[in-house]
């Protein structure tokens, strides 16, 4: 950033060495670079994910259907557990036996979890199932859709970032590198001679 915001200066400086000069131009082009390519990266990314994503949702909208099971018994001994996709991510579910009827007519009944503190037969609550009845996670909605590509889209950008920072100081280490021993090669030749009385005469 310093060899950036000197440019102007370096570039009017007698004292200006040509590699000072090439380092502040691999430094304004490699901020040129975050600027424009890191979020052209993230839109494409986030652009890409959103797509399919949100193709993802109408799909599983499609393809699950919300039913009503039915509290058969409670589950003896079933301890209470913390649905991991509820909405505060802290909704109680307890374990029954549930019975409900497929989108297809087909009866079912098997051990599920249940949004509810205290079941007891009769109770109803809702389950998502397929085509067939089986039982089947929750459907993915639009809104977590966008927030999960939004996410990959800032993943990207950020990553475009750090990719392009990376190529610039290994870039800036070897102009230093090739410096360095250019500098050794003339101090090596005029190593021997440096400090004698007449060296150059």
């Amino acid at each position: 950033m310093r060899a950036m915001a000197g440019l102007r200066r370096w570039r009017h400086n007698p004292l200006c060495r040509p590699t000072d000069l090439a380092e502040a131009w691999v430094a304004l082009a490699g901020l040129l670079l975050m600027l424009t390519a890191a979020p052209l990266a993230g839109a494409l990314v986030g652009g890409s994910a959103q797509d399919t994503l949100q193709r993802s949702v109408r799909e599983q909208h499609e393809s699950r259907h919300r039913v009503t099971a039915t509290v058969v018994r409670p589950l003896e001994g079933a301890p209470l557990t913390v649905d991991p996709e509820g909405a505060s991510g802290s909704d109680l579910r307890s374990r029954v036996l549930a019975g409900w009827t497929g989108p297809d007519g087909t009866r079912h009944e098997a051990s599920l979890t249940a949004g509810l503190d205290a079941p007891a037969p009769g109770d109803h609550f809702a389950i998502w199932t397929d085509g067939q009845g089986r039982t089947v996670p929750r459907p993915l909605d639009s809104a977590t859709a966008t927030t999960h590509a939004v996410l990959a889209g800032v993943g990207a950008g950020l990553a475009a970032a750090a990719l392009v920072e990376v190529g610039r100081r290994i870039t800036v280490r070897r102009m230093v590198h090739r410096r360095h021993a250019r500098l050794e090669r003339e101090w090596e030749r005029a190593g021997p001679d440096w400090g004698r009385t007449g060296a150059d005469s």
